[in-house]
């Protein structure tokens, strides 16, 4: 072959190889630009009342504290799911990027109250309600804060079997993301300052105002490090 013919044509072989890393990094790249915002999924709130004999309590009721007639149970759960690009650089190692996470985030409140109550110990318990429903209004924020962190994080990985440890590290950061969450949500506070400004419901302080002072002066009054689920 012509040596000019063989220059030519390694030349194009040259720009086929390139062209085609090229459109493999654009394509990863469009794939993570179209999946770098977290799907949050917020399922509506799940409220029942229940109304029990304190002589035999239901099982499912969660055990009342010292001293309590009555409870508000709120349950903030949270699930995570976290998908990645794995670029392997050799044998055993290799760099897998986050590419997508999913988190669906619920809130199920049930109130129980003996049977016989005053509307006042009803009233009392709606109130944590309330602050159970004000926190999950931003849950959907702070979720997409946190996720939005890990996206596009690059982690290496090692192992015989790097499918088995992306696996692991992608199960472990979904973890750490729903966790994150619940530490940053975190309506504990403002929930024990009612307690305290009510004192558990045994005065007649009127229980739209406890809601609203223990919501405003959670971060300065509590005993319990607070934050802000708008920030």
């Amino acid at each position: 072959m012509p040596l000019r013919r063989l220059t030519v044509l390694c030349v194009l072989l040259g720009i086929l190889i390139f062209g085609c890393l090229m459109w493999r990094d654009f394509s990863f790249r469009r794939h993570f630009s179209e999946a770098s915002v977290p799907a949050i999924n917020k399922q509506p709130v799940a409220f029942a009342n229940h109304t029990f004999d304190p002589a035999t309590p239901p099982a499912d009721m969660p055990p009342l504290a010292s001293g309590e007639t009555a409870e508000c149970d709120s349950e903030f759960l949270s699930n995570a799911s976290v998908r990645g690009e794995s670029r392997e650089t050799y044998a055993t190692h290799a760099t897998v990027t986050i590419t997508q996470i999913r988190m669906t985030l619920q809130l199920n409140i049930n109130i129980w109250v003996p049977t016989g109550v005053t509307q006042h110990v009803i009233e009392h318990e709606e109130g944590h309600r309330q602050i159970s429903e004000y926190y999950y209004q931003a849950a959907d924020k702070v979720a997409e804060r946190i996720a939005a962190t890990y996206l596009g994080k690059p982690v290496e990985i090692t192992g015989a079997d790097l499918g088995a440890e992306s696996s692991k590290m992608l199960q472990q950061m979904a973890a750490d993301i729903t966790d994150e969450y619940k530490r940053e949500l975190n309506p504990g506070p403002a929930q024990l300052l009612y307690d305290t400004i009510t004192d558990h419901g045994r005065n007649e302080v009127v229980v739209k105002n406890a809601v609203a002072h223990a919501l405003k002066n959670v971060a300065v009054e509590s005993p319990q490090p607070a934050i802000n689920p708008g920030n």
